[in-house]
């Protein structure tokens, strides 16, 4: 990292023409992880990286410069390039830097970091040894354990100087059902800011036999009707659906440049009177939390919908210079190589008043996905489909059999308000998201809840 004199030259350099504000972003990363297939290594790595990125605005004109090569000389003509780029007005002023601060909400007991890879390996052939052994259907068995340690650090023109720690570690277990030509799959994949405490209390083999009985029973499964029905989504990763189809077009990314289906409706019932959502990145522990943003902004526990009532943005720097507002500490990228943007953290569907049962039994007739695939979104109009994992029919208010082959097809503004029970088993789960400042930790996650009608895309008229 740069002391604190290297950095005001680059400022300076960056401020020199019609800039009203410049960034100095620098990240050292380290990471590692294996793989496995079959209880055989198929990748161990290690790795480093680090970089500075610069970024300067003038009213709501950005440019972006970055570098691997740390060196000041490279960095100031670098600075100086951006400058000679940014279209402004006026000069900006160079506030007094403020003592550094450091931060960090990782938890950790045990580095990853220190932990041998032979570690890892033995742990993930457990699953592998037991999940080939489980049942002759089960043909194929992914693990991987992948670790990393993230420093970051912002200095601006406002007078930050902040740098943040934050060590991530996530499992992932996968395993696969072939009959005939038809193949299914099963898969955990929980990740966390604790250390390798988390992978040795991880309760493993009851993981394994879950995933091999999903796949087994959706390889054995007939295909799910097409139709207008209820569909009950399972807690957790079915938060998913939020996230993807409402979520991002909560961000500035999308608000700020008028191309979310959100934009200027604060204050306004966008969801049922039963849904309240999240965005929490000062969850202790969670995958998807940091105490600092990439701008140098502490981060929050924003309120998004409160009774379906819409009550806040997730805004970034440039953001809110579009939208005449104020950063919310939501602003995050990938790595050095990206421009900072408007971005999730821990983003939830809160607690509701039913139990998950009475939800099934109040259901006559509909789909009961308790895991999510992947899927599609558009923020611009709402659009999304869905993959449905694993499926149940729900028949008479009690679950039925399996169905396979189900993709949930909607617009995320009419999802949210034909939700119409919310349940009180709130989980959450990891994932990435991808986006324009790049790939990200991000957590999902919601209670058991029952959408009245989506349209349910499968095989049988």
């Amino acid at each position: 990292m740069f002391n604190d004199a290297d950095c005001l030259r680059i400022l300076e350099q960056a401020m020199s023409t019609t800039a009203d504000f410049a960034e100095v972003f620098q990240e050292v990363t380290e990471s590692k992880s294996v793989s496995l297939l079959n209880g055989q290594v198929i990748r161990a790595a290690t790795g480093f990286d680090s970089g500075t990125g610069i970024r300067l605005l003038a009213g709501t004109n950005s440019v972006y410069v970055y570098s691997s090569d740390n060196d000041l000389d490279v960095l100031l003509n670098l600075a100086k390039e951006a400058a000679q780029a940014i279209k402004g007005n006026d000069k900006g002023r160079i506030a007094a830097l403020q003592e550094l601060c450091k931060t960090t909400r990782s938890q950790v007991v045990i580095d990853p970091m220190s932990t041998p890879k032979s570690d890892m390996v033995d742990f993930l052939r457990k699953s592998s040894d037991f999940a080939l052994s489980y049942d002759p259907l089960i043909t194929q068995v992914a693990g991987s354990i992948a670790a990393s340690q993230r420093t970051a650090r912002v200095i601006n023109t406002n007078g930050v100087n902040k740098e943040d720690t934050t060590k991530r570690i996530r499992l992932s277990v996968e395993t696969i059902a072939t009959k005939d030509n038809e193949k299914q799959s099963g898969r955990v994949a929980p990740g966390t800011m604790r250390g390798y405490e988390f992978i040795n209390e991880y309760p493993l083999i009851d993981k394994t036999r879950e995933c091999c009985d999903t796949a087994i029973r959706m390889v054995n499964a007939g295909y799910a009707p097409s139709a207008k029905m209820p569909v009950i989504l399972g807690n957790g990763f079915g938060g998913v659906i939020f996230h993807e189809a409402c979520g991002h077009a909560l961000e500035a990314t999308a608000v700020g440049i008028k191309m979310s289906y959100f934009t200027d409706m604060l204050g306004q019932q966008i969801a049922s009177p039963v849904v309240s959502a999240r965005d929490n990145a000062k969850i202790d522990g969670e995958w998807g939390s940091y105490e600092t943003d990439d701008e140098g902004n502490t981060s929050s526990d924003l309120l998004l919908i409160e009774n379906g009532i819409l009550k806040n943005y997730m805004i970034d720097e440039l953001g809110a210079r579009r939208m005449n507002s104020k950063p919310t500490g939501c602003s995050r990228r990938q790595n050095y190589s990206y421009a900072p943007t408007s971005r999730m953290s821990n983003t939830y569907i809160c607690n509701g008043e039913s139990d998950p049962k009475d939800i099934i039994a109040n259901t006559e007739y509909g789909l009961y996905a308790t895991q999510m695939g992947g899927g599609s979104v558009d923020t611009s109009t709402g659009d999304f489909n869905f993959a449905v994992n694993e499926g149940f029919m729900v028949r008479n208010g009690k679950i039925a059999e399996p169905v396979r082959g189900a993709t949930l097809i909607g617009k995320g503004q009419e999802i949210l308000k034909n939700i119409d029970m919310v349940g009180n088993d709130l989980k959450l789960s990891a994932g990435m998201c991808g986006s324009v400042s790049g790939g990200i930790p991000v957590t999902v996650g919601q209670p058991t809840i029952r959408v009245s009608s989506i349209l349910v895309g499968g095989r049988e008229a």
